[in-house]
């Protein structure tokens, strides 16, 4: 169930219930009922909050059974370049725009002749 991988991936990093209450700006009660599995169908908005404070994207919440162990978290490398990204200002809209420049360069790397590479 939902609410037993928040509250075991909540409990593994260390946070009471009330600490990550207030990261996730869910209201005490609220995240507890979840918990308990008492409200078994919260929001994408309230689920994604959840995800960003614990570091773990969304799938690994919905997993049930012994597949949620399976999922891997995100490595904290690649939060903290999503981080730096934030930092410079980049918008989540604007992240495409940068993929496409990084496939451009990848390709133009790949296909570079062996005297222009060097």
């Amino acid at each position: 169930m939902i609410g037993n991988n928040i509250a075991r991936i909540r409990k593994k990093r260390g946070y009471t219930l009330s600490e990550f209450a207030e990261l996730a700006d869910i209201s005490k009660s609220y995240l507890s009922n979840i918990e308990r599995n008492i409200n078994k169908n919260p929001s994408l908005d309230v689920m994604q909050k959840i995800a960003s404070v614990l570091n773990v994207d969304l799938i690994t919440l919905l997993k049930t059974g012994r597949d949620s162990n399976t999922h891997q978290y995100i490595e904290q490398e690649w939060i903290e370049i999503f981080n730096e990204l934030k930092d410079l200002g980049i918008e989540k809209d604007q992240i495409q725009e940068y993929k496409m420049l990084i496939e451009f360069i990848k390709w133009q790397k790949e296909n570079a002749s062996p005297i222009e590479g060097k």
